[in-house]
């Protein structure tokens, strides 16, 4: 019965909470409180750890009620309940999108979006680039480092475009990178 009791409780969690986790909480509360599941006192202060550990507060919530409710198959079907309206609701929105992606003004839109994305990323890493450290090369606390960096991500990128006609991955991109910083800021 208590596992019933889990899946449907979290399961109504799961189902009606919009707005993010904060504005779930009295949802949660509740559900929890009307079960009998932990006191209101209990409930805020798992409020607070859910708050401070990795992870969805919905999530954190559940697994560790279900957990103390009926040990591990109870904090994987309170888990499971908690996310299986999201997860069904993003597997229709995912069949909705591949028809829809295929109107000439979807597409249009999701190329504007795609710029726009592009845009927003490089400016925030220009920012990042200026805020550390790089200043006019005549300053003498002027660190060239990330310029390094920047140049020699930059050349490989546009590079491996340019002449190979292929994309550069994100993975290696992020490797390349991982192994310049390492090189550059350790010496």
């Amino acid at each position: 019965m208590i596992y019933l009791e889990l899946f449907l409780g979290f399961l109504q969690v799961g189902c009606f909470s919009f707005g993010g986790a904060y504005a779930a909480i009295p949802l949660i509360r509740d559900v929890v409180l009307s079960y009998g599941w932990l006191s209101d006192e209990m409930l805020t202060d798992m409020i607070a750890v859910s708050e401070s550990t990795p992870g969805p507060i919905m999530v954190n919530l559940a697994t560790y009620i279900g957990s103390t409710q009926a040990g591990l198959p109870g904090a994987a079907l309170a888990t499971l309940a908690v996310v299986l309206p999201a997860f069904v609701i993003i597997l229709l929105i995912t069949a909705v999108m591949k028809t829809v992606l295929k109107n000439p003004c979807a597409q249009a839109v999701m190329r504007g979006l795609t710029a726009c994305v592009t845009g927003i990323i490089l400016a925030t890493g220009c920012w990042l680039l200026f805020i550390n450290g790089v200043r006019p090369l005549f300053l003498p606390e002027t660190d060239v480092r990330p310029l390094i960096l920047a140049a020699v991500l930059s050349a490989a990128w546009f590079g491996v475009r340019g002449k190979l006609k292929k994309r550069f991955s994100p993975i290696s991109l992020i490797l390349v990178s991982a192994v310049l910083g390492i090189a550059l800021y350790s010496f």
